[in-house]
């Protein structure tokens, strides 16, 4: 017993010497900031001195456009000098997390360009982007009454040929880095990993309805099918009108509808191209080029953003949480920048309807989509059509 007791006394004495000789090799922070990031005072006044008179895309916002975004998020991101040192500021927090938006460049550039740490840098921009995201909500939102479905059915049909349209549908993928311990969830068809964002968008290019975060592995038509837009559509909760004919002398009533590629099912709200290959001139063919086109809105959209914001034609090395926070970032964003189109929109509401007795409905989703096709032959017809 005696000898077992000395073995433990001699074990935890030199543990003791090697805690202490651990701690005596220890160096001593030699200064509490690293002299590229002292810097970061005069360095932002450079850098609101190029945005102001020299490149005004370095962050994609003007002056104005720049001071109003920080109006609103101002509060949210906002932090307090301390006896230490002082806070970043939120124009600095602002400025950094649209500098990355725009370029999607690494933390560890970002943080020579303004003289923050990569550490700091990592803490910032998703926390700005939350506050983005809030301060912008009401620019993402889908219309809440007859009269404004209408009036989006309306710029679909002056502008891209289309009538009875409430939205066009589709899915982008953002390359993210694969998540750890993810294995194939988050692999799509594209051979890379990614997370959907699902939008539905009206005929200017802007977003109405977002749906980010599924995994990449799952088709546009299942995000679809979970997501909130698909629920309250199939449940007649969206206060979209109801069928009405499409004009004098037809008796037949066709319902709005959303506008898709052959990734989603046909259904009585959602139109999709015929299948196959059709000839040239057949009413098939003149339907799937019409749809198309009106279609094409939704694509146009991604490019626009993703032009704008070059953080989603990059790989995001974040978790998918974090890569969900920017994509919903950059979508209040791209909407804030088309405001003017959002404003002229939502004041040219009214639209005079016909109604015509006595009236046939059409209930099966083939029919209506036969009947569209017939419609686009005759009465609807445009002058380019069959050169497709």
């Amino acid at each position: 017993m005696k000898a077992a007791a000395c073995v433990v006394a001699v074990l935890i004495i030199r543990k003791l010497r090697r805690r202490r000789n651990k701690r005596k090799c220890i160096k001593k922070r030699q200064c509490w900031m690293r002299p590229l990031f002292q810097q970061r005072t005069k360095n932002l006044e450079g850098i609101f001195y190029e945005i102001n008179y020299r490149t005004p895309q370095f962050l994609r916002l003007s002056l104005e456009e720049f001071e109003h975004i920080h109006t609103l998020v101002e509060p949210f991101i906002k932090k307090m000098d301390t006896h230490w040192r002082t806070a970043i500021t939120s124009k600095e927090r602002l400025a950094i997390t649209l500098r990355y938006l725009a370029t999607g460049d690494s933390y560890s550039s970002l943080q020579y360009t303004f003289h923050v740490s990569k550490q700091t840098i990592s803490t910032i921009i998703p926390e700005v982007c939350d506050a983005i995201v809030r301060a912008l909500k009401d620019m993402v939102q889908l219309p809440v009454s007859e009269q404004d479905w209408k009036a989006v059915s309306k710029d679909f049909e002056e502008k891209w040929n289309f009538p009875h349209t409430i939205g066009a549908l589709d899915g982008k993928h953002i390359n993210i880095q694969a998540p750890f311990r993810s294995g194939t969830e988050y692999f799509n068809y594209k051979k890379f990993f990614s997370i959907v964002l699902l939008a539905l968008v009206d005929a200017n290019y802007n977003f109405m309805y977002v749906n980010i975060g599924s995994q990449g592995r799952i088709s546009d038509g299942g995000v679809y099918k979970h997501s909130e837009l698909y629920r309250k559509v199939e449940n007649n909760q969206l206060n979209v009108p109801a069928p009405e004919i499409l004009q004098i002398p037809y008796i037949t009533k066709i319902p709005y509808v959303i506008l898709g590629d052959q990734a989603f099912a046909l259904s009585t709200h959602l139109m999709t191209p015929f299948a196959g290959i059709h000839p040239k001139g057949s009413k098939e063919r003149i339907f799937n080029y019409r749809l198309s086109r009106a279609r094409r809105v939704v694509e146009n959209a991604f490019g626009i953003m993703s032009a704008k914001f070059r953080v989603l034609r990059s790989t995001m090395i974040l978790s998918p949480k974090s890569a969900k926070t920017i994509v919903l970032a950059t979508v209040h964003l791209h909407n804030f920048l088309r405001r003017d189109s959002l404003l002229k929109k939502t004041n040219d509401s009214t639209i005079e309807t016909a109604s015509f007795t006595p009236n046939q409905f059409i209930t099966t989703p083939s029919d209506i989509r036969i009947f569209l096709s017939r419609y686009f032959m005759t009465n609807g017809s445009i002058d380019w059509q069959e050169r497709y």
